[in-house]
Order: structure tokens, then C-alpha cells, then sequence
């Protein structure tokens, strides 16, 4: 199995151009991660994407007062992804607050949309873990998990260490199918307090980083008993107000650009030396 390893655009300053640019003279990423761009620059994204031979993972957010408007304005987010010829692609999928009921039914509407429009390409579509949406615990991902076999999730464990003010030692099992089920990693070490630490370097961070690599490592291993031909991964760190900073001048604790590079090269000596 190889390493695909993106870039955010999250946080980047500088032009479109510019960002790229940068991200491609660094040596030590496959592609960029963001959301689809604006149908006024789209001509531009995609003609980056091939000057500087960048991967593409979109990202995609349902919308709308109900489920159903959920399901269609995320069919329409996929149809449009697929023409970058992603990957993978991944989903902001529902909202927190939907009924047990309506969660079931925005996954059923999901699923018939990626297995329509991406499956027969052999892209995957990953639904995050992410707060605010219907994955929003493990718990209640665990309970999507278990109904629908064929759901897959990006994982951004991050947000359910904040979510749950743990390091989610006490629902092992739920963690466990998440792990199996992940086809994606959003890799950003959160807390008990927060979904991103000041700076995983630290030292006062090293146990939350221990435990965020050994769900990363279950799902490089669960992939690989799966067959898959490639592993994605975004070292997905956000700036301020996301990053902590300082107050009144909102000068990040952080440079955001190292702590990504950092993030990457650690990961990818990490899943060598697992092959």
C-alpha cells in the first residue's frame, strides 16, 4: 500500500498561485485538501492542480433546513468532485442536531449517492468525524457504523476528544470500529479540552499524540488487511482562532506551516516503518 500525503489550504496566505507553488516546492506532499472553488475560479484551480501535478482531495458539506435538502445539496457536492478525479473524497456530511431517524435516512441518501456517482470509479467517500455533523461521537458513529456496513468515515479523532473531554479511553470498542471503518486521516492531535493542541511537539502534549498515532496506526493497519492500493493522509492543523493563540494580538502559539511538515514526516516514516 503507498502513502498519499495532502496539504490543507487552511491557514495558506498568499495568492492561489502562490499557495500552490509553495506546497509543490516542498517536497513532501502528493496533493492539496479544501473545499471545491468558486465556479468563477474554478478554470484556475484545475489548471494549478496540473502546472504543479497536484492530487486533489475535495471537500464537500451538505446544507440545508432538512435532511432531504441535506441528501440532494450533497449528491450535487459529489457529482461536481468527481470531476477532479479524486481519490477520495471528503464529506461534512448532516447535522448534530438531526433525529436518530433523520440520521439514518441522510446515510441512506449518502451511501445511494456515492455508490451511484463514485463507487464505479473506485472513489471512496469519507464521511468525517467531525463536530456539528451526525458523526459528532463515537458512540452514536459506532451506531451508523454497525446499520450501515458499507459507511466510511475520514477520521478526525481531534473532534471527539473535545466533544467527549477525553482521550476516549472509555469507549474502546466504539474507537475500534471507527478505525476499521476509515479510509481517510485528517491527522491533527486534539485534547481533552480542545480539538487541536498548541503544538504537538511539546512535551506536555506527548500523550495526547501517543494516543491519536495508535488510531492512525489500526487504520494504516486495517487498510492494508483490506487490500487497499493507496492510504491518504492531511495533516490537517488550522490557524487562529482554531490554533491557540495570544490574546488581543492573535499571534499563533505556532507556525502553522512547520507543525504541518513536521505532522508529515513524522506520519510517513511512521507508515514505512509499519510496511
Amino acid at each position: 500500500m503507498k502513502l498519499r500525503i495532502y496539504k490543507s489550504l487552511w491557514g495558506m496566505s498568499g495568492s492561489l498561485e502562490q499557495q500552490f507553488k509553495q506546497i509543490a516546492d516542498a517536497g513532501i506532499y502528493d496533493g492539496i485538501e479544501t473545499s471545491m472553488p468558486a465556479k468563477e475560479k474554478e478554470a484556475q484551480f484545475r489548471s494549478l492542480l496540473a502546472e504543479y501535478k497536484l492530487d486533489y482531495v475535495p471537500m464537500v458539506f451538505s446544507a440545508g433546513a432538512n435532511v432531504r435538502e441535506h441528501i440532494t445539496s450533497l449528491r450535487a457536492d459529489i457529482v461536481r468532485a468527481m470531476t477532479f478525479g479524486p481519490i477520495v473524497i471528503n464529506a461534512h456530511g448532516g447535522k448534530d442536531w438531526f433525529t436518530a431517524e433523520d440520521q439514518a435516512t441522510f446515510v441512506e441518501g449518502a451511501l445511494a449517492a456515492s455508490n451511484e456517482i463514485a463507487a464505479p470509479s473506485g472513489v471512496l467517500v469519507g464521511h468525517e468525524t467531525h463536530r456539528g455533523r451526525v458523526m459528532f461521537t463515537p458512540v452514536n458513529t459506532a451506531v451508523l457504523l454497525r446499520r450501515f456496513p458499507g459507511l466510511r468515515l475520514n477520521a478526525d479523532f481531534s473532534h471527539w476528544t473535545c466533544v467527549c473531554e477525553s482521550l476516549l479511553d472509555d469507549q474502546p470498542e466504539a474507537v475500534k470500529l471507527a478505525c476499521e471503518r476509515s479510509v481517510h486521516i485528517h491527522g491533527r492531535v486534539g485534547h481533552q479540552e480542545g480539538p487541536q493542541v498548541s503544538d504537538p511537539r511539546a512535551p506536555e502534549f506527548a500523550d495526547a499524540l501517543a494516543h491519536h498515532e495508535a488510531w492512525w496506526d489500526a487504520i494504516v493497519a486495517a487498510n492494508r488487511a483490506a487490500g487497499r492500493e493507496i492510504m491518504t493522509f492531511t495533516p490537517e492543523f488550522g490557524p487562529p482562532t482554531y490554533m491557540p493563540s495570544l490574546p488581543y494580538t492573535r499571534q499563533p502559539l505556532a507556525d502553522l506551516w512547520d507543525i504541518c511538515a513536521w505532522m508529515t514526516k513524522r506520519f510517513r516514516a511512521r507508515f514505512e516503518a509499519s510496511a
